[in-house]
């Protein structure tokens, strides 16, 4: 299948690349010419201008977009609708407010244009792993581009479906039409902000582990834990065990004191959204709420707990610590 893909950076040019292994064929752009020579082949074609990419997708046309939320999403989403016709359709794989996704699927429709939302995970590790997709829009849409989101998703894999399951659906092969326009990125809005209480937990947690050979403890009740193999321990058979706890796990064999990290810990806004939807759905979220101000706390003092999150962002999502 023919797609057109907006945005190179840390997962769309890993994207591109699995889609490409695929058996599909992509036109990428990317404000940096490098970014797009640096995927250009057999099946990966580099376009010089969003203009230029639409022009060499056969109607109708599917154009992917993985920028920065926010008014990255909204010029691409602009610009890109110049040049598209009735029956193309964009799909916002980035981590954009559902709400914004609601509105612009509102103003494409009426020129004709599908509008679908795809909250993506996966982060630098889709490109072996593959990504959770969560997909909102029409069912036509998600129909046709099934092929797209069967070659990106992790697939089956050795995973058997949970028991009691009934067959059918896609979810098992990690993709899933979660409902209309929005849906998707609410899923992944709320998938974040789980995210962010359970890597608050780790944190905390190995924190207490850490801080167990204090001095200012009974001489019989200080330990001096080698976190690396506490978190290794857990990988295998405990019920506290994650790919989250894997990234930890390496994290804390390659920098056991996380030298390389201060704790600034960033929230890159689904957080405070999930937070938000709480409030108006009146649903106490006390874990993430907190977790979400713990974030804020760390950029005027620093714990280890805050270096671990710190480490944890980078692990999966590439992030810098500012």
């Amino acid at each position: 299948m023919q797609i057109g893909l907006i945005g190179l950076g840390r997962m769309g040019g890993n994207m591109a690349r699995r889609l490409a292994r695929g058996g599909h064929e992509v036109i990428a752009w990317d404000r940096s010419p490098d970014a797009v020579a640096a995927l250009r082949s057999d099946r990966i074609t580099g376009g010089t201008s969003i203009d230029d990419l639409a022009s060499r997708l056969t109607p109708p046309r599917a154009i992917w977009i993985m920028v920065p939320a926010g008014d990255p999403t909204e010029q691409t989403v602009h610009a890109l609708a110049e040049h598209l016709e009735r029956n193309d359709v964009i799909i916002d794989g980035g981590n954009s407010y559902y709400k914004d996704d609601v509105r612009r699927a509102k103003t494409l429709a009426a020129r004709g244009i599908d509008y679908m939302d795809a909250g993506t995970s996966g982060g630098v590790w889709g490109a072996d792993r593959g990504y959770c997709l969560m997909v909102g829009g029409s069912r036509d849409a998600f129909a046709r581009l099934t092929p797209i989101f069967r070659t990106l998703a992790p697939g089956q894999g050795s995973i058997p479906p949970s028991e009691g399951r009934a067959p059918g659906g896609t979810a098992h092969e990690g993709f899933l039409h979660c409902g209309p326009v929005g849906a998707g990125h609410f899923v992944k809005m709320i998938h974040n902000g789980i995210e962010y209480g359970l890597m608050q937990a780790y944190a905390e947690g190995f924190d207490i582990l850490r801080n167990a050979a204090a001095e200012s403890l009974p001489s019989d009740h200080r330990y001096d834990l080698d976190l690396a193999d506490i978190a290794e321990v857990w990988r295998r058979g405990s019920v506290v065990s994650s790919w989250l706890l894997d990234l930890a796990a390496i994290a804390l064999a390659a920098d056991p004191r996380l030298d390389q990290f201060v704790g600034t810990v960033a929230d890159s806004g689904e957080g405070r959204w999930t937070v938000a939807a709480a409030i108006e759905e009146s649903v106490p979220a006390d874990v993430i709420t907190t977790a979400l101000y713990t974030r804020f706390r760390s950029r005027r003092d620093h714990t280890f707990a805050e270096k671990l999150l710190s480490a944890l962002r980078a692990q999966f999502g590439g992030h810098v610590e500012r």
